[in-house]
């Protein structure tokens, strides 16, 4: 009798806590991403120093209660699952477990407090309560589109690269140390500010010559920018196109506009 209200217990909870399809399993995901929500914005809020200082005390006490509830919520997740090797390696167990280690870690590195911010993984449960998987097969759609334009992608990174590596050399010869360009690497880095459009103004060109490279190089970063969105815009159109072609059940034939009857096999298709 025993083993049975444990069995029954057990099973109600795992519909709770793994589940969203009951109205106590969604109040539980619900007020869970909530928790997981005001915990990481706490975490930013303790980053600030005129912040921590005012409210140090309340937030550490607020962290805590954080810490032993996902705490409670982990162990919750490990009686209630079936399979508890499984969901303790998976990536959602995984997860669950770093957003409270941080904290006691920080015992011996204080710093390490603020990694608890990996809790905003867990965020990724909003998939299943808003039921989002619907959405998965147009990733997909992007991830092939991604896969297709990598070898386009990497030449064009490599040819970035050389660009920078050149008029990093170029920017160092002709800048000096004297003007900020105190090394090749340095240089590099102001190349790949300026080439990104980004423009942060720590290094900047004094000379005639160097203002000219700088100009030119700012010039072609706009066209260079465009190169891998019309990679990626092509492939997800290719992507695109494929996906809405239709194939005959007999041959295999594709068509982009299906005719009444295969022209390579004679079979009838369907609309």
């Amino acid at each position: 009798m025993k083993k049975n209200r444990w069995y029954n217990w057990k099973e109600k909870l795992h519909d709770v806590i793994f589940e969203s399809t009951t109205p106590e399993g969604k109040l539980f995901d619900i007020v869970l991403i909530i928790a997981i929500i005001c915990s990481c914005l706490l975490v930013m809020a303790e980053s600030i120093e005129s912040l921590r200082e005012k409210y140090g005390t309340i937030m550490s006490y607020a962290e805590w209660l954080f810490v032993a509830s996902f705490s409670i919520e982990y162990v919750l997740r490990v009686i209630s699952s079936k399979r508890r090797l499984k969901y303790i390696t998976s990536f959602f167990g995984i997860i669950d477990l770093l957003a409270t280690l941080p904290v006691l870690i920080s015992f011996f590195v204080p710093s390490a407090n603020y990694l608890v911010i990996v809790r905003i993984f867990r965020l990724l449960r909003l998939f299943r309560v808003l039921k989002m998987f619907r959405y998965v097969d147009e990733a997909r759609f992007l991830l092939k589109a991604l896969r297709a334009s990598r070898p386009k992608v990497i030449v064009f990174l490599l040819v970035i690269f050389s660009i920078i590596t050149i008029v990093g050399s170029l920017m160092y010869v002709i800048e000096g140390p004297e003007n900020g360009f105190s090394s090749i690497p340095e240089s590099m880095y102001w190349a790949i500010v300026t080439i990104s459009t980004v423009g942060y103004g720590d290094i900047s060109p004094q000379t005639g010559i160097g203002k000219f490279f700088a100009s030119a190089l700012m010039i072609v970063a706009y066209g260079i920018l465009a190169v891998p969105t019309g990679i990626i815009s092509y492939e997800l159109a290719q992507s695109a196109k494929t996906a809405t072609k239709k194939t005959c059940t007999n041959c295999g034939n594709a068509y982009s506009d299906m005719p009444a009857y295969c022209s390579k096999c004679g079979n009838k298709l369907n609309e």
